[in-house]
């Protein structure tokens, strides 16, 4: 399932219609101004048109069915933050986006870890256990499952190395009891600029591999799928087009061939997979002919599918090769 990152500008239900008139399978939002601290609580009639809005596409969340919508939680929480302060203003935060979450029928939301920042990396992964003990006390029943996004690692962000974000979910899981509202959200970019290789179909298979081993692709909900602007081990946080990075690219002009052969054939082929919603967070905007950038980017993954069989295939694209 291949879906974007859309702005909510206006409504959050114009996200929901953007996604539609794009021919999206999902769709990640912010539910609220990520740059505010103060919250205006969702208004029941919000509430009840983003709800009729997913029954109207068939995206409503049941048993058994694919989750199709996800939330990204504020950049300003920091719930590894040494400063009391701080930290439980993260922790009031971060409670609100479950809130929001759950009273919206948006099954996952994705944050990164935290950063130490004056601490050391011990007492930063502590506190955000410590964290997410009050957070899930505060929404106790709830079925909104959190999920740690993996960084490059840059300071004292924490989450760059699949190691340290296993451990951390086991510290969040025996700190509160119940480990199934905790899960992972790969981003590619930051796994290639964190120092895992993700240039080629056997680097991306590797890197999933490594994955598997410290965290389980089962716990993994969410991918993010943003090519990098940064080379392997940059540390650079700074997402590109798909294939026009260090990990589909470098090119002007992208081809199926070269996609095919690249740590995206791997993520989009791999069958444990299969039903996680795969979100772009690549550059916004139009051609001059006034086609997406989010279409060409869709479109570009799309053609991946059966190119590769995500486990070190030939990674061979059927068809002809394409720059759009």
């Amino acid at each position: 399932m291949f879906g974007s990152h859309l702005s909510i500008a206006g409504s959050m239900c114009n996200a929901l219609g953007e996604a539609q008139s794009l021919q999206l399978d999902c769709l990640q939002v912010f539910t609220k101004n990520q740059q505010q601290w103060k919250v205006r609580p969702l208004k029941r009639e919000e509430v009840d048109a983003w709800a009729a809005a997913l029954s109207r596409m068939d995206w409503a969340m049941a048993d058994g069915r694919p989750p199709r919508t996800v939330s990204h939680a504020s950049y300003l929480i920091n719930l590894a933050a040494p400063d009391d302060e701080l930290w439980g203003k993260s922790i009031d935060l971060m409670t609100e986006e479950v809130e929001r979450c759950e009273a919206l029928g948006i099954p996952l939301l994705v944050h990164h870890p935290g950063a130490f920042t004056t601490s050391s990396r011990e007492a930063g992964l502590a506190r955000i256990a410590r964290a997410y003990r009050e957070v899930f006390k505060r929404t106790k029943g709830y079925r909104t499952v959190s999920c740690l996004e993996n960084t490059v690692g840059s300071g004292s962000n924490l989450g760059r190395e699949f190691e340290e974000l296993g451990a951390l979910r086991a510290m969040i899981a025996e700190a509160t009891g119940v480990a199934d509202r905790v899960g992972f959200c790969f981003d590619t970019c930051h796994a290639h600029a964190g120092g895992y290789d993700m240039s080629t179909l056997e680097g991306g298979q590797a890197t999933l591999d490594a994955f598997e081993a410290s965290c389980g692709l089962a716990n993994l909900r969410v991918v993010h799928l943003n090519d990098s602007k940064g080379r392997a081990g940059s540390r650079l946080d700074r997402h590109e087009h798909i294939g026009v990075g260090a990990i589909g690219g470098p090119s002007k002009r992208p081809t199926s061939v070269r996609l095919a052969r690249s740590g995206f054939a791997a993520v989009v082929n791999r069958p444990e997979l299969r039903d996680v919603p795969m979100i772009l967070e690549t550059p916004k905007g139009q051609t001059k002919a006034g086609t997406a950038f989010d279409t060409i980017n869709v479109g570009r993954l799309r053609r991946l599918v059966g190119a590769g069989d995500g486990r070190g295939g030939d990674g061979r694209a059927k068809g002809r090769t394409s720059g759009s």
